[in-house]
């Protein structure tokens, strides 16, 4: 659990740090995640799918030609 403290009365700048410890825990996404039953094979499709589009987005930052789709 992301515990945060108030200093000077500063209650915008402690949730904001709330909200940065939460999300770099990645909390909210393991939430999400549970929320619903997943098959494993549905989990499994899921993070090769998300596996070729982090490829992609890798490619074409480098402005690298792709290889032709067959």
């Amino acid at each position: 659990m992301a515990k945060v403290e108030v200093k000077n009365n500063n209650v915008e700048r402690a949730i904001s740090k709330f909200k940065r410890s939460v999300d770099n825990d990645g909390i909210l996404q393991t939430y999400r995640e549970k929320q619903f039953y997943e098959k494993p094979s549905a989990r499994r499709r899921r993070a090769k799918m998300e596996g070729k589009l982090r490829v992609q987005r890798r490619l074409k930052e480098k402005e690298l030609p792709q290889k032709p789709n067959r």
